[in-house]
Protein backbone atom coordinates (compact mmCIF):
# COMPACT_ATOMS: atom_id res chain seq x y z
CA UNK A 1 0.00 0.00 0.00
CA UNK A 2 1.16 3.54 -0.74
CA UNK A 3 0.73 5.74 2.33
CA UNK A 4 1.19 9.50 2.47
CA UNK A 5 1.32 11.17 5.89
CA UNK A 6 0.72 14.91 5.67
CA UNK A 7 2.43 16.77 8.50
CA UNK A 8 5.93 16.52 9.91
CA UNK A 9 5.06 16.98 13.59
CA UNK A 10 5.68 14.39 16.28
CA UNK A 11 2.52 12.33 15.74
CA UNK A 12 2.64 12.31 11.96
CA UNK A 13 6.31 11.35 12.04
CA UNK A 14 5.68 8.60 14.58
CA UNK A 15 2.95 6.98 12.49
CA UNK A 16 5.02 7.29 9.31
CA UNK A 17 7.86 5.50 11.11
CA UNK A 18 5.46 2.82 12.35
CA UNK A 19 4.04 2.11 8.89
CA UNK A 20 7.45 2.23 7.21
CA UNK A 21 9.13 -0.27 9.52
CA UNK A 22 6.30 -2.82 9.22
CA UNK A 23 8.44 -5.29 7.24
CA UNK A 24 5.69 -7.83 6.67
CA UNK A 25 3.42 -5.27 4.98
CA UNK A 26 6.14 -3.58 2.87
CA UNK A 27 4.29 -0.27 2.57
CA UNK A 28 5.55 2.59 0.42
CA UNK A 29 5.47 5.47 2.91
CA UNK A 30 6.00 9.19 2.26
CA UNK A 31 6.04 11.84 4.98
CA UNK A 32 5.03 15.23 3.59
CA UNK A 33 6.35 18.35 5.34
CA UNK A 34 5.31 21.92 4.64
CA UNK A 35 8.75 23.43 5.26
CA UNK A 36 11.22 22.47 2.53
CA UNK A 37 14.19 23.23 4.80
CA UNK A 38 12.81 20.96 7.50
CA UNK A 39 12.27 18.27 4.89
CA UNK A 40 15.82 18.59 3.64
CA UNK A 41 17.22 18.36 7.17
CA UNK A 42 15.12 15.28 7.90
CA UNK A 43 16.17 13.63 4.65
CA UNK A 44 19.85 14.25 5.26
CA UNK A 45 19.96 13.60 9.00
CA UNK A 46 17.33 10.81 9.00
CA UNK A 47 15.79 12.32 12.14
CA UNK A 48 13.02 14.78 13.00
CA UNK A 49 15.25 16.89 15.23
CA UNK A 50 12.51 19.38 16.06
CA UNK A 51 9.70 17.05 17.12
CA UNK A 52 11.19 13.58 17.70
CA UNK A 53 14.87 14.07 18.48
CA UNK A 54 16.88 10.89 18.84
CA UNK A 55 14.46 8.70 16.86
CA UNK A 56 15.96 7.40 13.61
CA UNK A 57 13.81 7.49 10.47
CA UNK A 58 13.63 4.10 8.70
CA UNK A 59 15.71 3.85 5.56
CA UNK A 60 12.67 3.34 3.35
CA UNK A 61 10.70 6.33 4.64
CA UNK A 62 10.58 9.04 1.98
CA UNK A 63 10.42 12.76 2.86
CA UNK A 64 8.63 15.12 0.50
CA UNK A 65 7.87 18.84 0.38
CA UNK A 66 6.38 18.97 -3.13
CA UNK A 67 3.07 20.73 -3.74
CA UNK A 68 0.22 18.80 -2.15
CA UNK A 69 -2.09 18.79 -5.19
CA UNK A 70 0.74 17.26 -7.24
CA UNK A 71 1.36 14.63 -4.60
CA UNK A 72 -2.34 13.75 -4.45
CA UNK A 73 -2.46 13.07 -8.19
CA UNK A 74 0.02 10.19 -7.77
CA UNK A 75 -2.33 8.31 -5.43
CA UNK A 76 -4.64 5.47 -6.40
CA UNK A 77 -7.93 4.32 -4.91
CA UNK A 78 -6.25 1.61 -2.84
CA UNK A 79 -3.79 4.05 -1.24
CA UNK A 80 -4.14 5.94 2.05
CA UNK A 81 -3.66 9.58 3.07
CA UNK A 82 -3.16 10.49 6.72
CA UNK A 83 -3.69 14.15 7.68
CA UNK A 84 -1.48 14.83 10.72
CA UNK A 85 -2.11 18.54 11.20
CA UNK A 86 -3.46 20.45 14.21
CA UNK A 87 -7.22 20.98 14.15
CA UNK A 88 -6.75 24.49 12.79
CA UNK A 89 -5.19 23.13 9.60
CA UNK A 90 -7.66 20.35 8.84
CA UNK A 91 -10.18 22.37 6.82
CA UNK A 92 -7.61 23.71 4.38
CA UNK A 93 -5.94 20.35 3.86
CA UNK A 94 -9.22 18.51 3.30
CA UNK A 95 -10.19 21.16 0.74
CA UNK A 96 -6.95 20.45 -1.14
CA UNK A 97 -7.70 16.72 -1.04
CA UNK A 98 -11.30 17.16 -2.20
CA UNK A 99 -10.84 15.12 -5.38
CA UNK A 100 -8.64 12.42 -3.87
CA UNK A 101 -9.75 8.86 -4.67
CA UNK A 102 -7.78 7.29 -1.82
CA UNK A 103 -9.02 6.72 1.69
CA UNK A 104 -8.30 9.75 3.89
CA UNK A 105 -8.06 9.85 7.69
CA UNK A 106 -7.07 12.58 10.14
CA UNK A 107 -5.31 12.36 13.49
CA UNK A 108 -6.24 15.68 15.11
CA UNK A 109 -8.45 15.66 18.20
CA UNK A 110 -10.60 18.65 18.99
CA UNK A 111 -13.11 21.15 17.69
CA UNK A 112 -12.41 23.77 15.07
CA UNK A 113 -12.53 27.31 16.44
CA UNK A 114 -15.99 28.82 16.09
CA UNK A 115 -16.68 31.89 13.99
CA UNK A 116 -18.73 34.57 15.72
CA UNK A 117 -21.65 32.88 17.43
CA UNK A 118 -21.36 29.74 15.30
CA UNK A 119 -19.89 26.83 17.28
CA UNK A 120 -16.78 25.02 16.08
CA UNK A 121 -16.97 21.72 14.24
CA UNK A 122 -15.41 18.29 14.63
CA UNK A 123 -13.36 16.70 11.87
CA UNK A 124 -16.17 14.70 10.28
CA UNK A 125 -18.39 17.80 10.23
CA UNK A 126 -15.66 19.81 8.51
CA UNK A 127 -15.17 17.04 5.96
CA UNK A 128 -18.91 16.96 5.23
CA UNK A 129 -18.73 20.68 4.42
CA UNK A 130 -15.57 20.97 2.34
CA UNK A 131 -15.00 17.49 0.88
CA UNK A 132 -18.21 15.46 1.13
CA UNK A 133 -17.11 13.02 -1.56
CA UNK A 134 -14.06 11.75 0.32
CA UNK A 135 -13.88 8.25 1.73
CA UNK A 136 -12.83 9.44 5.13
CA UNK A 137 -12.39 8.62 8.80
CA UNK A 138 -10.30 9.24 11.89
CA UNK A 139 -7.49 7.39 13.65
CA UNK A 140 -7.58 8.03 17.40
CA UNK A 141 -6.97 6.54 20.82
CA UNK A 142 -4.57 6.71 23.77
CA UNK A 143 -1.15 7.39 22.30
CA UNK A 144 1.95 9.47 22.88
CA UNK A 145 4.05 9.94 19.75
CA UNK A 146 7.34 9.20 21.51
CA UNK A 147 6.14 5.77 22.63
CA UNK A 148 4.72 4.83 19.24
CA UNK A 149 7.95 5.89 17.52
CA UNK A 150 9.91 3.79 20.00
CA UNK A 151 7.81 0.73 19.14
CA UNK A 152 6.20 0.47 22.59
CA UNK A 153 2.84 -1.38 22.74
CA UNK A 154 -0.08 0.86 21.76
CA UNK A 155 -3.72 0.39 20.74
CA UNK A 156 -5.69 2.75 18.49
CA UNK A 157 -9.16 2.87 16.99
CA UNK A 158 -9.89 3.39 13.28
CA UNK A 159 -13.31 5.00 12.92
CA UNK A 160 -15.28 5.51 9.71
CA UNK A 161 -18.75 4.90 8.35
CA UNK A 162 -16.97 3.36 5.33
CA UNK A 163 -15.65 -0.15 5.92
CA UNK A 164 -12.98 0.29 3.23
CA UNK A 165 -11.46 3.19 5.19
CA UNK A 166 -11.41 1.17 8.40
CA UNK A 167 -9.80 -1.72 6.55
CA UNK A 168 -7.16 0.55 5.01
CA UNK A 169 -6.19 1.97 8.41
CA UNK A 170 -5.92 -1.49 9.95
CA UNK A 171 -3.83 -2.72 7.02
CA UNK A 172 -1.56 0.33 7.20
CA UNK A 173 -0.75 0.39 10.91
CA UNK A 174 -1.66 -2.88 12.63
CA UNK A 175 1.58 -4.57 13.68
CA UNK A 176 3.27 -6.44 16.51
CA UNK A 177 3.58 -3.21 18.51
CA UNK A 178 0.45 -1.36 17.39
CA UNK A 179 -3.06 -2.84 17.55
CA UNK A 180 -5.76 -1.09 15.53
CA UNK A 181 -9.42 -1.74 16.32
CA UNK A 182 -12.21 -0.82 13.88
CA UNK A 183 -15.25 1.24 14.90
CA UNK A 184 -18.06 2.82 12.89
CA UNK A 185 -18.99 5.43 15.53
CA UNK A 186 -17.11 8.44 14.17
CA UNK A 187 -19.04 10.90 16.33
CA UNK A 188 -18.22 9.04 19.54
CA UNK A 189 -14.55 8.65 18.68
CA UNK A 190 -14.20 12.33 17.81
CA UNK A 191 -16.08 13.59 20.87
CA UNK A 192 -13.88 11.44 23.09
CA UNK A 193 -10.72 12.72 21.44
CA UNK A 194 -11.82 16.35 21.82
CA UNK A 195 -13.29 16.40 25.31
CA UNK A 196 -10.50 14.40 26.97
CA UNK A 197 -8.10 17.26 26.20
CA UNK A 198 -10.29 19.71 28.12
CA UNK A 199 -10.63 17.33 31.05
CA UNK A 200 -6.86 16.79 31.13
CA UNK A 201 -6.41 20.50 31.84
CA UNK A 202 -8.67 20.01 34.87
CA UNK A 203 -6.70 17.02 36.15
CA UNK A 204 -3.44 18.89 35.59
CA UNK A 205 -4.84 21.67 37.74
CA UNK A 206 -5.77 19.10 40.38
CA UNK A 207 -2.27 17.59 40.36
CA UNK A 208 -0.60 20.99 40.34
CA UNK A 209 -2.54 22.00 43.44
CA UNK A 210 -1.57 18.68 45.05
CA UNK A 211 -5.17 17.80 45.83
CA UNK A 212 -4.42 14.09 45.90
CA UNK A 213 -5.28 10.91 44.02
CA UNK A 214 -8.86 10.82 45.32
CA UNK A 215 -9.57 14.15 43.65
CA UNK A 216 -7.91 13.05 40.41
CA UNK A 217 -10.00 9.85 40.31
CA UNK A 218 -13.19 11.83 40.91
CA UNK A 219 -12.36 14.28 38.11
CA UNK A 220 -11.61 11.52 35.62
CA UNK A 221 -14.76 9.58 36.49
CA UNK A 222 -17.12 12.55 36.43
CA UNK A 223 -15.32 13.88 33.38
CA UNK A 224 -16.09 10.63 31.59
CA UNK A 225 -19.76 11.17 32.46
CA UNK A 226 -19.64 14.67 30.95
CA UNK A 227 -17.95 13.36 27.82
CA UNK A 228 -20.56 10.63 27.42
CA UNK A 229 -23.50 13.00 27.93
CA UNK A 230 -22.24 15.33 25.20
CA UNK A 231 -21.42 12.49 22.84
CA UNK A 232 -24.83 10.84 23.15
CA UNK A 233 -26.54 14.20 22.61
CA UNK A 234 -24.53 14.58 19.39
CA UNK A 235 -25.55 11.12 18.16
CA UNK A 236 -22.76 8.90 19.46
CA UNK A 237 -23.09 5.46 21.02
CA UNK A 238 -22.66 5.47 24.80
CA UNK A 239 -20.52 2.32 24.72
CA UNK A 240 -17.88 4.05 22.58
CA UNK A 241 -16.83 6.10 25.61
CA UNK A 242 -15.86 2.97 27.51
CA UNK A 243 -13.35 2.16 24.78
CA UNK A 244 -9.96 3.38 23.59
CA UNK A 245 -11.04 6.79 22.33
CA UNK A 246 -13.08 7.53 25.46
CA UNK A 247 -11.92 6.13 28.77
CA UNK A 248 -8.57 4.99 27.37
CA UNK A 249 -7.54 8.34 25.93
CA UNK A 250 -8.92 10.21 28.93
CA UNK A 251 -6.87 8.19 31.42
CA UNK A 252 -3.68 8.61 29.39
CA UNK A 253 -4.07 12.33 28.80
CA UNK A 254 -5.23 13.07 32.34
CA UNK A 255 -2.39 11.20 34.06
CA UNK A 256 0.56 10.97 31.65
CA UNK A 257 3.56 13.24 32.13
CA UNK A 258 3.86 13.64 28.35
CA UNK A 259 0.35 15.13 28.11
CA UNK A 260 0.53 18.74 26.91
CA UNK A 261 -2.99 19.54 28.13
CA UNK A 262 -2.26 18.22 31.62
CA UNK A 263 0.90 20.32 31.70
CA UNK A 264 -1.13 23.46 30.92
CA UNK A 265 -3.31 22.81 33.97
CA UNK A 266 -0.28 22.13 36.15
CA UNK A 267 1.42 25.33 35.02
CA UNK A 268 -1.67 27.42 35.77
CA UNK A 269 -1.95 25.79 39.21
CA UNK A 270 1.58 27.04 39.86
CA UNK A 271 0.54 30.61 39.13
CA UNK A 272 1.43 30.96 35.45
CA UNK A 273 -0.95 32.75 33.11
CA UNK A 274 -2.40 30.87 30.16
CA UNK A 275 -0.03 32.68 27.80
CA UNK A 276 2.97 31.76 29.96
CA UNK A 277 1.85 28.13 30.16
CA UNK A 278 1.53 27.88 26.38
CA UNK A 279 4.88 29.60 25.83
CA UNK A 280 6.67 27.14 28.10
CA UNK A 281 4.96 24.23 26.38
CA UNK A 282 6.13 25.21 22.90
CA UNK A 283 3.52 22.99 21.19
CA UNK A 284 -0.21 23.04 20.51
CA UNK A 285 -2.43 21.95 23.42
CA UNK A 286 -5.76 21.33 21.68
CA UNK A 287 -7.78 21.47 24.90
CA UNK A 288 -7.03 25.19 25.23
CA UNK A 289 -8.66 25.84 21.86
CA UNK A 290 -11.47 23.29 22.17
CA UNK A 291 -12.74 24.07 25.66
CA UNK A 292 -14.97 26.99 24.70
CA UNK A 293 -16.52 25.12 21.81
CA UNK A 294 -17.14 22.03 23.96
CA UNK A 295 -19.05 24.15 26.47
CA UNK A 296 -20.81 26.15 23.75
CA UNK A 297 -22.11 23.02 22.02
CA UNK A 298 -23.10 21.51 25.36
CA UNK A 299 -25.15 24.61 26.18
CA UNK A 300 -26.90 24.47 22.81
CA UNK A 301 -27.88 20.86 23.50
CA UNK A 302 -28.84 21.42 27.14
CA UNK A 303 -26.00 19.18 28.38
CA UNK A 304 -24.53 19.90 31.82
CA UNK A 305 -20.69 19.92 31.82
CA UNK A 306 -19.54 21.63 35.03
CA UNK A 307 -15.91 20.46 34.82
CA UNK A 308 -15.51 21.71 31.26
CA UNK A 309 -17.26 24.96 32.24
CA UNK A 310 -14.78 25.49 35.07
CA UNK A 311 -11.87 24.92 32.67
CA UNK A 312 -13.22 27.61 30.36
CA UNK A 313 -13.58 30.09 33.22
CA UNK A 314 -10.04 29.26 34.35
CA UNK A 315 -8.62 29.75 30.84
CA UNK A 316 -10.54 33.02 30.44
CA UNK A 317 -9.19 34.32 33.77
CA UNK A 318 -12.62 34.50 35.40
CA UNK A 319 -11.61 31.95 38.05
CA UNK A 320 -8.36 31.35 39.86
CA UNK A 321 -7.26 27.70 40.27
CA UNK A 322 -8.45 27.38 43.88
CA UNK A 323 -11.75 29.04 42.98
CA UNK A 324 -12.36 26.55 40.16
CA UNK A 325 -11.95 23.67 42.60
CA UNK A 326 -14.20 25.33 45.18
CA UNK A 327 -16.90 25.91 42.55
CA UNK A 328 -16.94 22.22 41.63
CA UNK A 329 -16.91 20.99 45.22
CA UNK A 330 -19.62 23.48 46.20
CA UNK A 331 -22.22 22.17 43.76
CA UNK A 332 -25.46 20.85 45.21
CA UNK A 333 -25.55 17.11 45.98
CA UNK A 334 -27.08 14.89 43.33
CA UNK A 335 -27.45 11.25 42.35
CA UNK A 336 -24.59 9.67 40.43
CA UNK A 337 -25.58 9.27 36.79
CA UNK A 338 -24.57 10.12 33.27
Amino acid sequence: MKIVVIGGGAWGTALAICASRNASAQHDVTLWVRDALQGQAMQQGRENQRYLPGVALPKGLQISAQALPELATTLQANDLVIVASPMAGLRGLLAQLRGCKSAVAWLCKGFEAGIGTAPGLMGHEIQAQVAPGLRAGVLSGPSFAQEVAAGQPTALVAASADASVRDALVAAFHSSSLRVYANDDVVGVEVGGAVKNVLAIATGLCDGLQLGLNARAALITRGLAEMTRLGVALGAKAETFMGLSGLGDLVLTATGDLSRNRRVGMAMAQGKTLQQAIAVLGHVAEGVYSARTVVQRAHLLGVDMPIAQSVVELLDGRLQPAQAVAALMGRDPTAESL
